[in-house]
């Protein structure tokens, strides 16, 4: 009889040879990835990318500033009576600090599906006529429930304005270019801090006018923001490949560029139930959590600053002028890290160093005797900015360079974006007119929160690099995650190709 063929000798053999052959397939691909990667005319790309930041960038940073000081003025009209000229009495105040929040986070995501649906550069415009008109209406009311109401309306109309940048943005720009540009729109909030710290500072010297001080600042606020939806909405270019002051060879460069460094399917149209499964990544909800930690401290010192300053002795005039800078030295922070991360082209180890400033800055406020330590506690309100701006811009990067697909993208940004604003209610309860001038419990609460974004924002940085290597040794090849193809990646983690991008 006789004996049967030993198959185990043979398989080892053939096994190393399939295995040679992957490694010479998955080599192959990625020479004709950075083949196609780099096959774009450099000059041609340039130029393309600076008609991209002329277009673009000074319109959404102009609309960002709007979008921010109709958000934040109410802290700063706090200071010149609003309380008393509306006669809110106990939390009342708080609670309008708070109410913004609720449709904030509850519209969000339905106008990011719009967004999606009929492009952001109808949408935003639309988004900044609504909340400008509930900023200028603010001139009229005269007690609790008129404010209130219109704190509710302008939740829902800013509620995805942020997100829907973001993605607007990712329909331009490369991966490797979107932080810097992310930055320089978001300054615009710290610079709108300023802005509106300076605008009050003289709004407030106007004395027996027909109406109280604080008045005419959502007059001027609100009535410019009407005014700039209307130019918005005629200069937005839809989408880069559709762009009408491009020449028909730079629509085409335009369009490869997000094709091989952006999104899976370009101007893909939206599907819902495809897009919400996003969340069956564990990865979506790490990114909430920090966004959560996130929210508190960029709420507090947004909310809040001109408060925290006021311990340091000030009249009301001055404490609104000193919010100046601390917050421009917020905006310069966030564009060098903004820029360091798009060089080096890494993410979250400057999200943590935000965290870090955030936590050390609120640590050093809470722990000295502010009224002796004038100088010391200053610094630390710089501090503060340099932490809440950074993490906010480079964690919204991160995510976004690791989702190629287009409409998960928006749903998860229109959902992160409004968790990190929704922890404004945390800070608005916290900051308790009992508990001044220290706000010992809400500055210990933030630096909590900094100190947990931190932790989380380490963890996952480590877990990313533990995968990314795990994904070689699987494949038996080292991988430049920059060097694959967004169009191979439509399914995330869960393409054998993927990697993340740190």
């Amino acid at each position: 009889m006789m004996s049967p063929v030993n198959v185990p000798e043979k398989t080892p053999p053939s096994t190393k040879q399939e295995h040679e052959d992957a490694k010479h397939e998955i080599a192959s691909s990625l020479s004709s990835s950075t083949h196609n990667l780099s096959s774009i005319d450099p000059l041609i790309e340039r130029r393309l990318v600076w008609k991209f930041d002329l277009r673009l960038l000074p319109v959404l940073a102009i609309m960002y500033l709007f979008n921010s000081l109709d958000k934040s003025n109410l802290g700063n009209a706090k200071t010149a009576g609003l309380e008393t000229s509306l006669g809110l009495v106990g939390e009342q105040y708080s609670i309008l600090l708070s109410v913004f929040f609720i449709p904030y986070v509850l519209t969000a995501p339905f106008l990011g599906l719009l967004g999606k649906k009929y492009g952001p550069s109808r949408v935003l415009p639309a988004m900044m006529f609504c909340f400008g008109m509930a900023t200028l209406l603010v001139v009229a009311v005269k007690d609790f429930a008129g404010i209130m109401v219109l704190r509710w309306f302008l939740g829902m109309s800013e509620s995805a304005f942020f997100p829907l940048v973001i993605y607007y943005q990712t329909m331009f720009y490369r991966r490797g270019e979107l932080a810097r540009r992310l930055a320089l729109f978001y300054a615009a909030q710290s610079i709108a801090s300023a802005f509106g710290g300076l605008l009050s500072y003289g709004v407030f010297q106007i004395e027996g006018g027909a109406l109280e001080p604080w008045r005419y600042l959502f007059i001027i606020e609100g009535g410019c923001t009407v005014l700039f939806s209307f130019f918005a909405w005629w200069y937005l270019p839809k989408s880069a490949s559709e762009a009408r002051f491009l020449s028909a060879e730079e629509k085409e460069v335009a369009y490869r560029r997000i094709a091989l460094d952006s999104s899976s399917v370009v101007n893909e149209k939206l599907n819902i139930r495809e897009s919400l499964t996003i969340f069956r990544q564990p990865t979506s909800w790490v990114i909430l959590a920090i966004q959560m930690c996130l929210g508190v401290p960029l709420q507090s010192v947004t909310l809040f600053l001109p408060q925290i300053i006021s311990r340091l002795g000030y009249d009301r005039v001055k404490t609104n002028l000193y919010t100046v800078a601390p917050n421009v030295s917020g905006a310069v922070m966030l564009l060098i890290l903004a820029f360091a991360s798009d060089y080096t082209r890494l993410r979250f180890p400057f999200v943590a160093l935000g965290f870090l400033f955030t936590f050390v800055g609120m640590v050093i406020y809470a722990a000295i005797d502010v009224e002796h330590n004038l100088q010391a506690a200053y610094f630390a309100s710089f501090m503060m900015t340099w932490g809440t701006s950074a993490p906010s811009v480079l964690l919204d990067v991160l995510y976004n360079n690791n989702i190629a697909h287009e409409g998960k993208r928006v749903v998860l940004t229109s959902v992160g974006v409004p968790v990190a604003n929704m922890m404004g209610v945390v800070s608005s309860n916290i900051f308790r007119n009992q508990d001044r001038p220290k706000y010992i419990p809400a500055l210990a609460t933030t630096a909590a929160f900094g100190g947990l974004g931190l932790a989380l924002t380490l963890s996952y940085g480590a877990y990313m690099i533990a995968d990314n290597r795990r994904r070689d040794r699987t494949q038996g090849v080292k991988v430049d995650p920059t060097q694959i193809p967004t169009e191979k990646l439509r399914d995330g983690p869960d393409s054998l190709d993927f990697r993340w991008l740190l």
